[in-house]
């Protein structure tokens, strides 16, 4: 589907994205436009895909807990899927990227403790499909985009 975002729809996510609870009467008073407009921007930035859901945004405290790694994984092409489905099933695995280079995938791994980590990656190397396997944990986060709206081009 083809969309653009204006100005207007990119300010929008941007205070969307600082606090989905916003009142639509503050969002409407913060761009200066009326509610109505908000909610049908709203609305058709879901239909559209632009917007796919509303979640909770972990603080420090609980974003920090733990142990986390991503592993970049060399995966043979005709079990991609079936390693996948694999990975669906493990609850330490928090996201999968396809990725061009040296790996097929990259996986974003979350533990409780360093040995839990160790225990995870043993069960990824042998899961059938996964030829190599090469990890670096996590030690602090530098910069975080994640909630930035692209500017306009």
């Amino acid at each position: 589907m083809d969309f653009r975002l204006d100005d207007l729809d990119r300010h929008l996510l941007t205070l969307l994205q600082a606090d989905a609870r916003e009142s639509v009467a503050n969002l409407a008073r913060k761009l200066g436009i009326a509610r109505t407009t908000v909610v049908a921007r709203i609305a058709r930035l879901e239909r559209e895909g632009v917007v796919s859901g509303y979640g909770v945004r972990l603080g420090n405290r609980l974003e920090h807990a733990g142990v986390r790694a991503f592993c970049g994984l060399g995966v043979d092409a005709k079990r991609a899927a079936a390693v996948i489905k694999a990975l669906e099933r493990l609850p330490e695995v928090e996201e999968v990227w396809a990725v061009s280079g040296q790996f097929d995938y990259m996986a974003l791994l979350r533990c409780d403790t360093p040995e839990q980590l160790d225990a995870l990656l043993d069960r990824l190397g042998q899961i059938d499909g996964i030829h190599q396997t090469h990890t670096s944990m996590v030690l602090s986060r530098k910069i975080d985009r994640r909630s930035a709206v692209a500017p306009a081009r």
